[in-house]
């Protein structure tokens, strides 16, 4: 794949797609993957990362880093990367505020754009064979049995986490799979989403203050060592699967593509907008609180709206907004090709 010639408008837009990337791998049930999808830039995105093999490394040590950065589409990927740290510290937070006070409008709108997804995959998918039809059956009972599995309890050893983290970044490689949600069902998605990252805000808030107590703080230490691991986990797991989806990509096309369709159609139970939270409790019978004070998630109830409320109705609009978001990337995606 030939490297692009960006303006600055694409190198913009580039960090904002990084942007949602990180916000979208935060929420259960939402895929980074069906961002880079959708908006076009997938396949780049795939090709960049298994560029970063053995003949990357040493055009690293013969060459310098220059030779090493062009040849793994430096540009690109350090672009969408920072979009995405950048996200974990100010688009999440912002996604973690109406979650906490509008829930039912922000999956409703999340629910739109899965729906608007599987539109757009599909839409232009004309290879419907056996192979293909039964890959998308395996695709959808997948997805419908992950959305229904019951968590984990959390597992803060090393080599766990380092699991965690390759097995959690699936979400950016994967479309419809959900890392997050995956998180979920460890158990971790707290502790790895949550707790690590608020510790790494803190302690660079207050390093950039002149305050070094956190040294003599063994528990932020040990959170900070367990975000370092799942931070290695992640990066191996990027490249590590980015080499496989490469190869199933280049000869497996319309199989993957179908198992992706079926997939995310499984997988909207997981973010289906009506729903009560189901919180767990301590061993005193009252809610299990995170070390931020907020109460911790077991699962999902999932119930029928009632049509009559004007919430509903309010949320029936956020879909509408969701899938039409969709179709606004999908329409960027085809003038930026032009």
């Amino acid at each position: 794949m030939q490297q692009k010639t960006r303006t600055i408008q694409d190198k913009v837009f580039l960090f904002i797609k990084g942007l949602a990337m990180g916000a979208a791998n935060k929420v259960p049930g939402v895929s980074g993957g069906i961002v880079a999808f959708v908006a076009g830039f997938y396949e780049e995105f795939i090709f960049s990362l298994q560029r970063i093999n053995g003949k990357a490394f040493t055009l690293l040590f013969k060459r310098g880093f220059k030779s090493f950065y062009r040849y793994i589409n430096g540009r690109f990927l350090g672009l969408l990367i920072l979009g995405m740290l950048t996200s974990y510290f100010s688009v999440s937070k912002i996604l973690d505020y109406f979650l906490e006070r509008k829930e039912l409008y922000v999956w409703a709108t999340f629910f739109g754009m899965i729906v608007g997804s599987i539109y757009y995959i599909s839409k232009d998918f004309h290879h419907w064979k056996r192979n293909t039809v039964l890959s998308a059956a395996i695709g959808l009972a997948l997805g419908i049995s992950i959305s229904f599995l019951n968590p984990a309890r959390e597992n803060d050893n090393l080599f766990f986490i380092f699991l965690c983290g390759i097995i959690s970044v699936s979400g950016m490689t994967l479309p419809g799979l959900s890392g997050s949600f995956i998180l979920i069902l460890l158990g971790n998605y707290v502790l790895l989403l949550v707790d690590s990252v608020n510790a790494l805000y803190n302690t660079l808030a207050e390093t950039f203050r002149g305050d070094f107590n956190f040294i003599n703080n063994t528990e932020r230490l040990h959170t900070l060592k367990i975000l370092a691991v799942f931070t290695l986990g992640s990066a191996t797991g990027l490249v590590t699967l980015s080499h496989l989806l490469n190869y199933v990509l280049k000869h497996y096309k319309y199989i993957t593509t179908a198992v992706i369709i079926g997939f995310i159609s499984g997988s909207l139970g997981v973010v289906w907008p009506w729903k009560q939270t189901i919180y767990k409790l301590n061993e005193n019978g009252g809610f299990l609180l995170d070390s931020e004070g907020e109460k911790v998630i077991l699962n999902y109830q999932r119930y029928i709206p009632d049509f009559e409320l004007s919430e509903t109705w309010i949320a029936m609009g956020f879909v509408l907004i969701g899938i039409l978001i969709v179709l606004a990337l999908d329409w960027y995606g085809k003038h930026t090709k032009k």
